[in-house]
C-alpha cells in the first residue's frame, strides 16, 4: 500500500480510503489482507487485466496520433543505461537538440528493459535478442574485457580480488563469468548496476569487466585480457512498430544511427 501511494503521489491513508471506496462500490474485495502484504483476489486480478487493456488502448491511440504529425516536434521519451548516457550519449543528445529544437527529450535512465508501449518511445539498450514486438537497428557490438589498476599487472587474475555486477544484472551473465574465472573467495565487491563499476575498479577495489569504450581511454586503468566473448552484446536502438514512422521518432533513430555508427570502432575496441 505504501509503494502504491508513493507511485500515485498520495499518502498511505488516502490510498487506503480510495481502495475501500472501490471495493464498496463493486461490493467485492480486491485484495486479501495478510501480515506479509496484500494478495489480489479473483476480482482484483480481473480488474488489473481490465485496466491494462484500457492502458494499452490509450497508448495505442497516442502512438497513432503521434504518427500523423508531419514535423519532428513534441516530447520524446528515451530509455537507456545510465553509464551509456553519461559516457557516450549526452554529447550526441546535445547535437540532436540543436538540429531539432522542437523535440523535447525526456530521459529515463534504467538498466532494466522498460515497456515501450507505455514507459518510453525509444530504447537504446544492450540485447542479444530484442523482443519481436519492437523494431529498430543494431548499432554496434559492445565488447568487454578485464581491467584493473597497475597494481594488478602480472598477478594471476584468478587470485586477484574481483569487482563484478551482481546476479540481478543482465540475467546473471557477469556474475556467472566472474565465478568461472576467479577463486571462490576472491569476490571483493558486487554491484547491482553497471553504473559505478568503473569507479570501483579504478579506485583499486579489484579487477573486473568493463566495456572497451568506457575503459580504454582511462589512464589509470590497464586492460588485463583480450575481449571476453561471453560478455559481448549488441547495442540496439528500438521502438514500437506503431511509432517507427512518427517524425520525431524517425529523426531521432536516424540521427543516433549516424552518430553512434561513427563511434563504432571505439565502442567495439577496434584498433585499441
Amino acid at each position: 500500500m505504501t509503494r502504491a501511494a508513493d507511485q500515485l503521489g498520495i499518502n498511505h491513508s488516502t490510498a487506503f480510503r480510495r481502495l475501500a471506496t472501490i471495493e464498496a462500490s463493486i461490493q467485492q474485495p480486491l485484495f486479501e489482507r495478510h501480515r506479509s502484504g496484500y494478495v489480489a483476489t479473483d476480482a482484483g486480478r480481473a480488474m488489473v487485466l481490465a485496466a491494462s487493456r484500457m492502458d494499452d488502448t490509450v497508448a495505442q491511440f497516442n502512438r497513432e496520433l503521434a504518427g500523423r504529425s508531419s514535423e519532428p516536434a513534441g516530447d520524446l521519451r528515451i530509455t537507456a543505461p545510465a553509464g551509456l548516457v553519461t559516457s557516450i550519449l549526452m554529447p550526441i543528445f546535445a547535437r540532436f537538440q540543436r538540429r531539432y529544437p522542437r523535440i523535447r527529450l525526456d530521459l529515463v535512465l534504467a538498466e532494466e528493459s522498460l515497456n515501450l508501449c507505455r514507459d518510453a518511445d525509444v530504447a537504446i539498450r544492450a540485447s542479444d535478442r530484442p523482443p519481436p514486438s519492437l523494431v529498430g537497428r543494431r548499432l554496434a557490438t559492445i565488447n568487454w574485457a578485464l581491467y584493473g589498476t597497475r597494481n594488478f599487472v602480472g598477478r594471476p587474475l584468478a587470485e586477484c580480488p574481483w569487482v563484478c555486477p551482481s546476479e540481478v544484472v543482465a540475467g546473471g551473465r557477469f556474475a556467472a563469468y566472474a565465478k568461472s574465472q576467479m577463486m571462490s573467495d576472491k569476490l571483493a565487491m558486487s554491484i547491482n548496476t553497471v553504473l559505478g563499476l568503473r569507479e570501483a575498479i579504478e579506485a583499486g577495489c579489484g579487477i573486473g569487466p568493463l566495456p572497451r569504450w568506457e575503459a580504454d581511454t582511462r589512464p589509470n586503468l590497464v586492460r588485463l585480457s583480450e575481449n571476453e566473448p561471453a560478455l559481448a552484446s549488441s547495442l540496439w536502438i528500438l521502438t514500437h512498430a506503431d511509432l517507427r514512422h512518427a517524425p520525431r521518432v524517425r529523426a531521432f533513430m536516424d540521427d543516433m544511427a549516424t552518430e553512434i555508427g561513427a563511434m563504432r570502432p571505439m565502442i567495439e575496441g577496434i584498433g585499441a
